[in-house]
């Protein structure tokens, strides 16, 4: 019965999984145990036509030891002429009960959250998105050192047509 239902849930995972027609690029990265306030996350995205517009997310893997409500990132997109684009945003990861939002049935969770969208990639080269953790405890200036809860992060970029 054990070797069925495994089987059953693969299937249908695979199928999820290949449904994901928007998809174009889709990485996660392990941050360990605790997230460093120093540690940055790096994604090289691939070649994408500049002909079209993406969404572009970060993904979030997260579970019970997150202490906070919000998430605040520090999330760079570099450009192939070296121009870089810093954005500093917040997402709201828990409920006011103080359970965590975003899909999944266990304690960890993932949240797709937006970072920009109908972008156009017009300049021909690489691109490289970095992403660093600069959360504060309230009414403290200095960052929150090492991060818990945060297993992994991702960057995902869809197509829009």
């Amino acid at each position: 019965m054990k070797i069925k239902n495994s089987l059953l849930f693969i299937l249908v995972l695979l199928l999820i999984i290949s449904c994901d027609k928007k998809r174009v690029f889709d990485e996660y990265k392990s941050v360990g145990n605790a997230w460093h306030k120093d540690s940055i996350i790096t994604f090289k995205l691939p070649k994408l036509e500049s002909a079209k517009n993406y969404n572009l997310f970060v993904n979030i893997r997260d579970n019970n030891d997150f202490p906070f409500d919000n998430l605040f990132l520090i999330v760079s997109l570099e450009q192939p002429d070296k121009k870089i684009l810093v954005d500093t945003l917040e997402y709201k990861m828990a409920n006011p009960d103080g359970t965590l939002m975003g899909e999944g049935f266990t304690d960890i969770k993932e949240s797709k959250l937006f970072y920009k969208e109908k972008v156009a990639f017009k300049l021909k080269g690489d691109y490289k998105v970095h992403i660093k953790q600069a959360v504060r405890q309230t009414g403290k200036v200095v960052g929150v050192n090492n991060l818990k809860g945060i297993t992994e992060v991702g960057f995902r970029v869809e197509s829009i047509d």
